[in-house]
């Protein structure tokens, strides 16, 4: 059947036309084969290869290639490639939607160009390849030019060309039938003219798609973008040397920056640059979008827009995505009565100590070089004693974020997030996350320790089995406060009793009314309180972690989760335990 088919294509009307044209170029010689040279291993994956489009068996352009072939002995096969040796490689989807198009426009050329060797006659082809001779086949061959494809693609970018060769004397192909056939397109930007002039003498110029005309894509503007020179998040680690000891001396959560100092610089976007396609229209280019600045309080930008500047001396801190420059105060000495007490708004630096006696209170961090004596100290912030803190059972820290000290003795301490100790010795301690006693000592002896989550510790308790109490869940600082507010109001409200059975008289009218307004603050943070208490125990996600931790535990710890409470009547090593099924767990 295959032999059959080649027979009748060999005598075929096309090849006889072919064959009594005007002589065309003698066939190319093929080369001899020759050993390729290994092909250079790299490192990587494969470079993307060439898009090209794949024809069926007995598609019109093959037709035609084959009878072309025929005439002249050898022909090279057709090569439809999308993208020229060395061009960039389009993606895939790209690519895809490309080859679609192309072969659209080839199948109506190709079966153009195929009815007009075999005319019609009568419904049928006379002399098509493969088929019967009809009734009224041609005698003398018809004389067609050699053909120019052009198409364009659908970005408008690129534009190819495909030639399909003369039959008969028709017209070989010339510079003339390139350019009318890009015209015809539209086809007037980026043309390649130094293919026009070369394709008319090409060997392999028939049944090939060459890149004719390229456009110039648009180059979209960058976009700006803020260069940070200050950290947005601080690594609140403490680094633990060989002897597991941490030096709290170089805790420094404080980033120090003077008035007119940068604190981030400002790209400005870029503008967009307009393409253009092969016919000639604009592709507009998106302009870059600006930086959105993260200029804070006491900050401002500077003449050209370039620079995010301080406005005045203090701390750098990211918060709310904008950098604030906090007011620091910094005490070069101790906290004693050449100083006073402290109540700023910043943050506090203290290189020295805080005496008995007194108070400390800051809205940021407070950062202490020396030792914390039996005083008060509250930050909205951090607060880092590097020296440890001696309570004598009359100091309170509060801090509404972090707690690192070298140790901490008879004190009252108040933690939001995680407390960072050497030693816990009979302290009362309240703390909405975890405690961490891993470093230098690693003790808690004596006291209470409330947390959240988990205590971890080297050695809870001594030998001399001293009562040391650990209590985990729930909010221990939500608690404490609902505690001392609820204390708080009702002495306002007895003093406010006493005061309604006084006579009246101005004192009494102001003091009242400052105590009408104490009682409405508490009351709401009261009910405030109440409501987060509601939303714990109504989590469907449960408490969380609840677990302690240490290498050993003596006997006179007590150690409570929730409703459930474990007396260690002898010495552990090492000791994990946690709640399961109502009951406490030793691991």
């Amino acid at each position: 059947m295959a032999a059959n088919m080649k027979e009748k294509l060999k005598n075929s009307a096309l090849v006889r036309m072919f064959r009594s044209g005007p002589k065309e170029e003698e066939p190319p010689v093929q080369p001899e084969a020759r050993e390729e040279p290994a092909p250079e291993v790299r490192d990587g994956p494969p470079p993307p290869s060439r898009h090209e489009l794949q024809l069926p068996e007995g598609h019109a352009l093959k037709l035609l290639w084959q009878d072309y072939r025929e005439q002249l002995g050898w022909a090279p096969r057709p090569v439809l490639y999308l993208e020229e040796p060395g061009a960039e490689i389009l993606p895939e989807d790209e690519a895809e939607k490309e080859l679609r198009r192309l072969q659209m426009k080839i199948n109506v050329t190709a079966n153009q160009r195929l009815d007009a060797v075999y005319p019609r006659k009568s419904g049928k082809k006379s002399g098509a390849p493969g088929g019967q001779e009809g009734q009224g086949e041609q005698k003398t061959p018809p004389c067609l030019d050699a053909q120019v494809m052009a198409a364009v693609s659908g970005d408008g970018l690129t534009a190819w060309l495909l030639v399909y060769p003369p039959v008969g004397a028709g017209r070989k192909l010339d510079r003339a039938m390139l350019t009318e056939a890009l015209e015809e397109q539209k086809v007037c930007f980026g043309v390649d003219e130094a293919l026009l002039d070369r394709l008319p003498q090409e060997t392999e110029r028939y049944f090939r798609l060459f890149t004719a005309a390229r456009g110039t894509p648009p180059v979209h503007g960058a976009d700006g973008r803020v260069v940070d020179l200050f950290p947005r998040t601080t690594e609140r680690t403490l680094a633990v040397d060989e002897h597991n000891r941490v030096d709290y001396a170089s805790v420094d959560f404080i980033s120090n920056i003077e008035k007119g100092g940068e604190i981030c610089r400002i790209i400005a976007p870029t503008r967009g640059v307009p393409g253009q396609t092969v016919d000639g229209r604009e592709i507009r280019a998106r302009d870059g979008r600006a930086a959105t600045v993260p200029r804070g309080r006491n900050t401002q930008l500077s003449g050209d827009g370039g620079l995010l500047l301080a406005t005045m001396a203090g701390h750098v801190e990211f918060n709310a995505s904008c950098f604030h420059v906090k007011p620091l105060m910094e005490i070069p000495g101790d906290v004693d009565y050449s100083v006073g007490n402290i109540n700023f708004l910043g943050d506090v630096l203290i290189h020295g100590d805080i005496r008995s006696g007194f108070t400390v209170r800051a809205m940021g961090s407070i950062t202490v070089d020396g030792v914390v004596e039996a005083c008060t100290v509250e930050a909205g912030g951090d607060v880092v004693v590097a020296q440890g803190v001696q309570g004598d059972d009359r100091a309170v820290i509060r801090a509404q974020r972090n707690l690192y000290a070298k140790y901490l003795e008879n004190s009252c301490i108040y933690v939001k997030e995680t407390l960072h100790t050497d030693s816990l010795i009979n302290c009362d301690v309240y703390c909405d996350g975890s405690v961490e006693v891993r470093s230098g000592r690693m003790t808690i002896l004596g006291g209470t320790v409330r947390a959240a989550h988990e205590v971890s510790a080297g050695v809870i308790g001594s030998q001399t089995e001293s009562q040391t109490n650990i209590l985990l869940g729930g909010l221990p600082c939500g608690s404490f406060d609902y505690e001392q507010l609820t204390e708080e109001t009702r002495g306002l409200e007895a003093e406010m009793e006493t005061l309604e059975r006084r006579p009246d008289s101005p004192d009494k009218l102001s003091r009242m009314s400052r105590i009408r307004m104490q009682l409405i603050g508490n009351r709401g943070r009261l009910k405030k309180l109440e409501k987060e208490r509601e939303r714990l125990e109504s989590d469907p996600k449960g408490p969380g972690v609840r677990r302690m931790a240490c290498d050993v535990v003596y006997p006179g710890t007590v150690l409570t989760i929730g409703e459930a409470s474990h007396r260690f009547e002898r010495r552990l090593t090492p000791c994990n335990a946690a709640l399961a099924d109502g009951e406490i767990r030793l691991i």
